[in-house]
This record gives C-alpha cells, structure tokens and sequence, in this order.
C-alpha cells in the first residue's frame, strides 16, 4: 500500500481526513481484521462539509468557504477550541494546517503532510489519534487500552 493523499480528504477546518483513526479505519477496514473501531471516508466525500464545525457556521453549512482561512473570523473561538484540543492531545494543528495551505497550496501541503505522517516501516500514514499505523502495526493497535492517544 502507498500512503494516499488527496485534497478531498482536507476538510474546510483544516483537518486531514486521511490521517484521521475513522478514516484509516475504513481504508484498512480493521472492523474485518478484529478492531472495533468506528468508518469514516472523510469530510468532503460523504458532503459533510465539516464534521466539527458545519452545524455552528453558517458560511459553511451555505457553501460560502471552501476554507475556514478564508472567512473574515478566521480562527473563530470554536476553531481555536478544536485546534487546542488536536495541538495538546494529537500532535497537529488544523489553524497551522490552513495558513500552511493559505500560504503555500494544496499541492505543497498534501506533500508536506505526506512526509510528516508517513509510516517509517511501510509507506502507508499514520494516525494523528495514536501515532499507529493501521496497515503494519494493528497488533499494537489491537493491544492499545485507549485507541485514540499517543503513548507517551
């Protein structure tokens, strides 16, 4: 497998769902391998705009923004609050995620990213919720108590 990056899979936030544990739950569908974890195939793709923030925005529950970034608000408080929680528990920032795209494109960050995340032993991603691959390290996935934190 080779680690899959696609600009659909960036969400208007800022999030990256191909780094995301619902997201690299479905793709390397653990369900059928003995892991009990939730499916998702991201944002953009099952048009949920924005799984965090398109029932509190207007512009974008109206299509008004691609982008958070590109809204007069940006960051507004309920972004900062997200971004807080995936800075402090997941090692990522969706506000340094945007102004990254804002600044360079897509194209630079879906490459930034696919270095940033990529498994040292198999090429695929890891997860922004564990540090876990879901292709060659679903044993220690398996074995984890809490599935969605990064040992530390």
């Amino acid at each position: 497998m080779k680690a899959e990056m696609n600009s659909e899979l960036i969400s208007p936030c800022g999030m990256n769902c191909a780094i995301c544990s619902g997201y690299l739950s479905y793709k390397n569908d653990v369900k059928n391998r003995g892991i009990r974890m939730p499916y998702c195939i991201g944002c953009r793709p099952r048009n949920k705009k924005c799984a965090f923030l398109k029932k509190h925005c207007s512009k974008l529950a109206n299509d008004e923004v691609t982008f958070c970034f590109e809204c007069s608000s940006f960051p507004c408080d309920r972004l900062r609050t997200i971004d807080s929680r995936y800075r402090s528990r997941y090692r990522m920032s969706m506000i340094e995620n945007l102004n990254f795209i804002k600044e360079n494109g897509i194209e630079k960050f879906l490459d930034s990213q696919e270095k940033s995340w990529k498994c040292r032993s198999c090429g695929e991603l890891v997860c922004c919720h564990n540090g876990i691959c879901f292709n060659c390290s679903l044993e220690k996935l398996r074995n984890k108590k809490k599935k969605y934190r990064w040992d530390e």
